[in-house]
C-alpha cells in the first residue's frame, strides 16, 4: 500500500517558540486547521514519532510518542522511548502501518537542526518530513503533515551537536508538542459531538 502524501513540502511552515505563552494551545489550533486544509480528520491520523533515545537531541520524537501513549492510550502512535522508530527500522514500521491501518494518514514528528535564532522553535507544515536529512542520511519521506522541533544549531558536526543537546530543552519541547496534539484531538472530538447533536431531530 502506498502512503497518501500531500506532495511538496510547504516552504513557509508555521513556527513558534516552545517558550511562547500558550504555545501548545496555538499549535493545536494550527494543527486542526492544517488537517482540515489537507482534507482529513486528525482523529483518524497515525502519529509517527521518529528518533532514538541513544542521542539526546534525536530523542525528541520518542519523548513525544511516550507522552502521547501515557496520556491517551487510544492513539495510534508509533515511536516511543521503549520502541523507537529510527533509520534501521523506519521502512519496517511504515510497512506495519500500511498493514494495520486503512489508507493511513500520518502526522510525522521529528527533531531537526537549524539556525541559532530558531533553536527551541516548533514547526508545523503540510507534506512529508525528511528524516535523517540533518545528518546526511537518505531515508524515505514520511507523512501527510509534520511537526518538527529545532533542538540545536545545524551546519557543522551534526552528530556531535545532536549528542550534546540539552535534555531539558528537548523534554520541554516534547511536552509542548504532545500537549498540542492532545488538545487538538480533544477539540476535534468536541466539534464532532456538537455537529452530531445539531443533527438530532428536535422534539
Amino acid at each position: 500500500m502506498k502512503f497518501l502524501l500531500s506532495g511538496k513540502r510547504d516552504p513557509n511552515p508555521f513556527k513558534i517558540s516552545h517558550r511562547e505563552t500558550k504555545a501548545a494551545d496555538i499549535l493545536s489550533l494550527k494543527l486542526l486547521q492544517l488537517a482540515a486544509a489537507e482534507g482529513f480528520s486528525l482523529r483518524d491520523c497515525v502519529i509517527l514519532c521518529i528518533g532514538t533515545d541513544r542521542s539526546t537531541g534525536d530523542a525528541l520524537g520518542p519523548l513525544v510518542g511516550t507522552q502521547l501513549v501515557r496520556r491517551n492510550a487510544d492513539l495510534a502512535v508509533y515511536g516511543t522511548l521503549d520502541e523507537p522508530v529510527h533509520a534501521l527500522n523506519l521502512q519496517e514500521t511504515l510497512d506495519a502501518i500500511a498493514r494495520n491501518h486503512e489508507r493511513p494518514r500520518i502526522l510525522a514528528i521529528d527533531a531537526c537542526l537549524g539556525q541559532l535564532s530558531s533553536v527551541g522553535c516548533i514547526q508545523l507544515s503540510s507534506g512529508p518530513v525528511m528524516p535523517g536529512a540533518g545528518v546526511n542520511k537518505k531515508l524515505p519521506p514520511v507523512g501527510d503533515m509534520h511537526m518538527t522541533g529545532i533542538v540545536n544549531v545545524g551546519g557543522f558536526m551534526e552528530y556531535f551537536v545532536l549528542q550534546n543537546t540539552r535534555l531539558s530543552l528537548v523534554f520541554r519541547m516534547a511536552e509542548v508538542m504532545a500537549s498540542s496534539i492532545l488538545q487538538a484531538l480533544a477539540r476535534s472530538a468536541q466539534f464532532a459531538a456538537a455537529v452530531s447533536r445539531s443533527r438530532l431531530p428536535r422534539p
